[in-house]
């Protein structure tokens, strides 16, 4: 076996990432690692490469120990990464980009001429002809990732490790870079793919290793695995153990609100169409990676769709920007609170007010009794646990921080609010709150986009749920199919929910 991982460990404050875990990766295969947000396949490739210093455990590599303390020594042991993200300098040559830190050099000078010649016969080996002179952010996302690749295998040459590498890619696109890892696995490298679409995943690996939680569940052969029992172990949850929809033939009720037609962009979601009714509750569902977010973001504007139109009863609407969404009377509740959603060191009032002061504009400040009134009623309306309104925001429970980001947006009383994973990171009575919140807003006439990778949460409040798989909305389920069972299938196979 080229690499063996055995009961890698690694605890950060409160949270075991990786427990026990164990993988192995052979010379000429390409392994997936898969998993949902939270399993620990990051974790367990910074360990990997470095950049984590693991808590127990062994890691061996052609049957010798390792333990690489940075990624410069884990390339040096013969461990390269590309990540989706191209790591390299758009500024610089396609030449200098490959050779960086290895430049042949004449009479102490760098010999231009022989590093071109280097790296047109380093890409040769990929099918590659391109101008190497060239700067590398003139060339597509695909041709770049590519010449990262040719770099990590240069740098590194046993293992390669490729994290989601082709999420900003077409099919075609993603077909080329399909033929160069094929090209490497044929060369004996050990290649880790790590990947949300699982179309890929299926096309490319030769096994599949599954984490959950920090814990491996499962290794098997790709040919031996069904995408049904794949769902199963990234969910950790049966078909069996179905809830059935509340109220099945609600979403029939709904007068229409708002119609998104052919909505799209390049590289992010498929376009797409979606009506929404007045009060109605639509979900989202799919693997993380899938589409969810990119659609939310598209309806409010972050970036805006290139195709498609979107439109309400009196007539289009243009979502060029999160503001004109705003205009629009939309909101958006953000996944990461944290990082997109709060301001920790300012107050919960000063927290709920700013949507509502940038709305009305800095040059007119919201008079502090009315800032009060507002931060005072939701603080209660929602019951927010605090000592006060000047509490600063970071200091309350992740429940509490995510009920006043909500106070924000309903403070400037949008007719259409996206909650992207609400329920993420709270404890079990937040939850509960939370989801007894989404009820009273559709009673009280709102529209509301849940996303969410709770499966029963879905069921629990939504009329509609769309599938999103691959960057594709690929099913629609409505009243009595609103359950674990159907989402589950349609996120595995959607041409037999559909």
């Amino acid at each position: 076996m080229l690499l063996s991982i055995r009961s890698l460990t690694k605890t950060f404050p409160g949270t075991r990432a990786l427990d026990a875990v164990d993988f192995d990766l052979a010379a000429g295969e390409v392994h997936a690692l898969l998993g949902e947000n939270g399993a620990g396949k990051s974790t367990l490739i910074k360990c990997l490469t470095g950049a984590y210093l693991r808590d127990g455990g062994t890691i061996t590599l052609d049957a010798a120990p390792i333990d690489p303390k940075s990624t410069v020594e884990a390339q040096d042991l013969g461990i390269g990464t590309v990540y989706q993200e191209v790591n390299l300098l758009p500024n610089l040559t396609v030449a200098q980009n490959l050779i960086f830190g290895r430049e042949p050099r004449r009479f102490g000078l760098i010999d231009n001429r022989a590093m071109r010649a280097e790296a047109r016969a380093m890409l040769a080996q990929y099918g590659l002809d391109i101008d190497v002179s060239r700067d590398l952010g003139s060339y597509s996302v695909a041709i770049q990732q590519i010449i990262a690749i040719a770099r990590a295998v240069a740098l590194s040459g046993k293992v390669l490790i490729l994290d989601e590498p082709t999420a900003s890619l077409d099919a075609r696109e993603v077909q080329m870079v399909f033929e160069v890892v094929r090209g490497l696995r044929a060369r004996g490298l050990g290649i880790i793919f790590v990947s949300h679409f699982l179309d890929q995943v299926f096309e490319l690996s030769d096994r599949i290793t599954v984490l959950r939680n920090g814990r491996k569940i499962t290794t098997e052969r790709t040919a031996d695995l069904d995408r049904m029992a794949l769902i199963e172990h990234m969910l950790g949850r049966a078909l069996e153990d179905e809830i059935l929809h509340p109220a099945p033939e609600a979403a029939a009720e709904h007068a229409p609100l708002l119609e998104f037609q052919g909505f799209g962009r390049n590289g992010m979601i498929a376009p797409f169409d979606l009506k929404i009714g007045a009060g109605e509750v639509v979900g989202l569902a799919g693997l993380l990676g899938a589409g969810r977010t990119e659609s939310a973001q598209l309806m409010f504007g972050t970036p805006p769709a290139q195709d498609g139109t979107a439109r309400d009863g009196s007539g289009p609407l243009d979502l060029h920007s999160p503001r004109a969404a705003i205009a629009a009377g939309f909101g958006f509740v953000p996944e990461d609170r944290k990082t997109d959603g709060i301001i920790a060191d300012l107050s919960i009032r000063e927290n709920i007010i700013l949507g509502l002061q940038a709305r009305q504009g800095w040059a007119r400040p919201i008079p502090r009794a009315e800032q009060n009134r507002l931060a005072d009623d939701f603080i209660r309306r929602l019951d927010i646990r605090t000592s006060g309104r000047e509490k600063p925001i970071g200091e309350l429970s992740g429940g509490n921080q995510q009920k006043a980001v909500l106070a924000r947006w309903l403070a400037m009383n949008p007719r259409f609010l996206i909650l992207d994973e609400p329920t993420r990171g709270i404890d079990v009575g937040a939850h509960a709150e939370i989801l007894r919140l989404i009820h009273d807003l559709t009673d009280a006439g709102m529209s509301l986009l849940v996303i969410s990778s709770e499966i029963d949460e879905l069921v629990a409040v939504a009329d509609r749920v769309i599938v999103v798989r691959d960057r594709r909305h690929v099913a629609e389920l409505t009243g009595p199919r609103v359950t674990a069972d159907a989402i589950m299938r349609a996120i595995a196979t959607p041409e037999e929910a559909a």
